[in-house]
């Protein structure tokens, strides 16, 4: 083990994070470029080498936590890195997008503040970086088979980055206009910098994987065309169908969704506006969802310079501690302040929107609110309850329903879809369709990107034992499997 008395001696210790009025005026990592250096040695130090090393199991790429914890702690980092690598192919993603359901099965995290495997995750990798650790894997030979990836999210580039390492011909298909998908447009810049994709876009352009931006399997290309093209298709479209709030005076000015507002502020930050479409200058914002998408809306809004920012959640406010139905080793919902909530706003819990009003211009100005609780086991309205709180700009961040089913790559495909809306898949990732494969939210539904990863790489092994007749990819996760996290 790491340090048989690091847990005893040393107290948990995470990143620290630039002052508040500092990094609301800029869209830069909101940590303290490295603060983690000088401590994560003896953190890692912290890892108890467990006989059973929980954190495996909530991790859903099994990652080797305890391995390169040792490795982190005797300052090996190329050793670490390879570790790290063995079964992640993104960690600097990982580590600093995932809300580490490895912590919450830490054993050390039973009666005491878990290790901080997040962030030796991150430090490892960045220092992998820095020291030209990571290189392109260039395959020893082709197979001659070839295989598309719809969608460059985490599952879509996870897929083709290990089926091209097998040797397998791979173009990535992405409807934007930039790889990355929800990395690059739904992430806002101060949670992870754009600059961390565009490094792995070159390693793995570099050990042969292409890529086309700008075209939409379903309407640009059809099935038909990609099939008589490729070998073998993995759909990692993601599950990009927002749910909605049908309540009137939705049809208003000022109400969009999540993801028709957070991508034009990343455009900004890309130079391809000076001022977004869509801003929260000098307006009251609400925004309507407590998930972490909602909390990427309150973050921008604070960088665009709101008036106002209130976050309505119609749960109850979690606790935090957990609570007796989720039990360690198992993922808690907890009350979390993340760095957004940190820069300021309000958090409204147990609240139900009943409609909007508007100005005569058609221009959303406010909106009406009533309390709820649960009765019975169902949400219920609180008669007496009702108020009104300003609102000129609206953002819906209540998650997604499932794939995207009008651009017509399911109808055209023929794929069946299960009962949740996801595209229905086997024990190998496959579809209905033979030859065609699929990964991440698409078939997975919402989920998080340590998730999308592990649902990439399991693909990539389906496909390479249909295209070859075996394969020795690694499958960190079955399509049932949620291990032991929610």
């Amino acid at each position: 083990m790491a340090d048989p008395k690091g847990f005893l001696t040393t107290g948990r210790e995470v990143a620290q994070t630039r002052p508040v009025s500092e990094r609301v005026r800029d869209w830069n990592e909101v940590y303290v470029p490295g603060s983690l250096l000088p401590i994560i040695s003896k953190q890692a130090g912290r890892c108890m080498d467990c006989g059973i090393p929980f954190c495996h199991n909530g991790c859903p790429l099994g990652n080797l936590i305890p391995e390169w914890n040792d490795y982190a702690y005797r300052e090996d980092w190329a050793a670490a890195s390879e570790r790290l690598h063995a079964t992640n192919n993104f960690p600097e993603f990982t580590g600093r997008l995932c809300p580490a359901p490895c912590e919450s099965a830490c054993v050390l995290g039973i009666n005491q503040p878990a290790v901080t495997i997040k962030n030796v995750e991150v430090s490892i990798i960045d220092k992998a970086w820095d020291s030209n650790d990571v290189t392109p894997q260039v395959p020893e030979r082709l197979s001659g088979k070839t295989a598309a990836v719809i969608g460059s999210g985490p599952a879509g580039l996870a897929a083709a980055q290990q089926l091209t390492r097998a040797g397998h011909t791979v173009v990535v298909y992405e409807r934007a206009d930039r790889i990355g998908g929800l990395l690059r447009y739904g992430i806002p810049e101060f949670k992870m910098e754009k600059r961390h994709i565009n490094r792995r876009i070159e390693q793995m352009r570099a050990e042969g994987t292409k890529f086309r931006t700008g075209i939409e399997i379903g309407r640009d290309l059809t099935s038909t065309d990609l099939r008589k093209r490729f070998d073998a298709v993995v759909i990692a479209a993601g599950a990009t169908t927002a749910r909605d709030l049908p309540v009137p005076g939705r049809e208003l000015n000022g109400i969009h969704q999540a993801m028709e507002y957070l991508p034009l502020a990343n455009k900004v930050v890309e130079g391809d506006f000076v001022a977004p479409p869509i801003t929260a200058e000098g307006k009251h914002v609400v925004v309507i969802g407590g998930g972490d998408t909602g909390a990427d809306c309150v973050g921008t809004a604070h960088r665009q310079g709101a008036a106002s920012v209130t976050q309505l959640e119609i749960m109850p406010k979690p606790g935090e501690e957990r609570n007796p139905g989720q039990p360690w080793p198992t993922f808690p919902m907890l009350y979390k302040v993340t760095s957004a909530h940190e820069e300021g706003g309000e958090r409204v819990y147990s609240v139900s929107t009943t409609h909007f009003e508007g100005d005569e211009d058609g221009n959303v100005q406010s909106l009406h609110l009533i309390e709820v609780e649960f009765v019975d086991g169902r949400l219920t309205q609180k008669p007496g309850t009702e108020r009104r709180i300003p609102a000129q700009l609206v953002t819906l961040a209540m998650g997604f329903t499932g794939t995207d089913v009008e651009n017509g790559l399911v109808a055209q495909f023929g794929l069946d879809l299960d009962e949740r809306g996801n595209i229905a898949r086997d024990a190998e990732f496959a579809t209905n369709v033979d030859g065609v494969y699929v990964a991440g939210d698409a078939g997975r539904g919402q989920s998080l990107i340590v998730w999308a990863i592990a649902e990439g790489r399991s693909a990539a092994r389906g496909v390479d034992r249909f295209l070859t007749g075996a394969s020795s990819l690694p499958a960190p996760i079955r399509p049932t499997d949620r291990s032991l996290v929610v």
